[in-house]
């Protein structure tokens, strides 16, 4: 197989697609910044040509939901028109896009799980700029893979799960929304699903991947809270009770019916998975 061309490689899903990639006999390519800056059209094109590649995926997001709103250039440059360029220039070469994208393009009014075809309404800057860029990768190149995912957790760079650790080795009493409702990810398991799709192929579209079940901020925080053994108590909070910049849905659980129906893919319980992320931070 070919070489893929990943980018965000330093990222949490990067990271764990680096440490899958040997397992499915997959060769990645993760250049740093100073290799490709995706604000910069030239430089995405320069990357595309240096070698012969078998496909991309695109990992690389502004995930910085709150100061997104302050910096809507910022986060339109990374999260929709690098997508839409990296899409021009795949559909150019005949390579397949496998695009990560996320449950903010939804409003969270549903009362169920989202399906992939549910009408769209991002509350924010970070979710409107997630979904132009599923928009602009599926109108420049059609062989593309647009994977939502939520709640990414895993032993690398920032997430909720470390947070946690770190906040319940300090304190007694950690206040935790309880009113917003999603399905905890492990990165890792995003990225077996990705490193799936790309080796044993199957139909363009849109799916979603989460772990199975569904939590909320709280539930999590008390999972992490009791898989540590730590004494601190978790108390149920309010959204209103923790103010912040960005509206986030109150119902973010996504329906993974698709993917499992079309490649075979079963979820494993979010408990199992975040379960594995936490014993590895505390066994370090």
């Amino acid at each position: 197989m070919k070489p893929i061309l990943v980018t965000g490689g330093t990222g949490q899903l990067g990271t764990a697609l680096r440490e899958l990639a040997p397992r499915f006999g997959v060769e990645l390519a993760a250049p740093g910044r100073d290799e490709l800056d995706l604000a910069s059209p030239p430089s995405i094109e320069a990357m595309l040509q240096s070698r012969d590649w078998g496909a991309v995926i695109n990992c690389a997001a502004y995930t910085a939901v709150d100061k997104a709103e302050s910096e809507p250039d910022a986060a339109f440059a990374l999260n929709a028109v690098a997508p839409e360029i990296l899409a021009l220039e795949t559909f150019a070469r005949g390579l397949r896009l496998l695009h990560v994208s996320t449950d903010y393009v939804f409003d969270g009014t549903k009362a169920g799980p989202y399906i992939e075809n549910d009408p769209v309404a991002p509350l924010g800057v970070y979710g409107a700029s997630k979904e132009a860029g599923e928009r602009g990768v599926r109108a420049a190149n059609p062989d593309h893979i647009i994977l939502r995912t939520a709640w990414v957790v895993s032993p690398w760079g920032h997430n909720f799960v470390k947070t946690m650790l770190r906040l319940g080795a300090e304190h007694d009493q950690l206040r935790v929304v309880a009113d917003q409702h999603g399905c905890p990810t492990s990165a890792t398991d995003i990225a077996e699903t990705l490193l799936t799709i790309l080796t044993k192929g199957g139909p363009a579209g849109t799916y979603h991947f989460v772990n199975s079940g569904d939590a909320t901020w709280c539930d999590l925080a008390r999972f992490v809270i009791d898989r540590a053994r730590f004494g601190a108590k978790v108390e149920a909070i309010a959204t209103a009770d923790y103010p912040t910049p960005a509206k986030r849905p109150a119902n973010s659980r996504l329906s993974t019916r698709k993917i499992q129906d079309t490649f075979g893919i079963s979820p494993r319980p979010w408990q199992d998975a975040i379960g594995d992320v936490i014993d590895q931070l505390v066994r370090v």
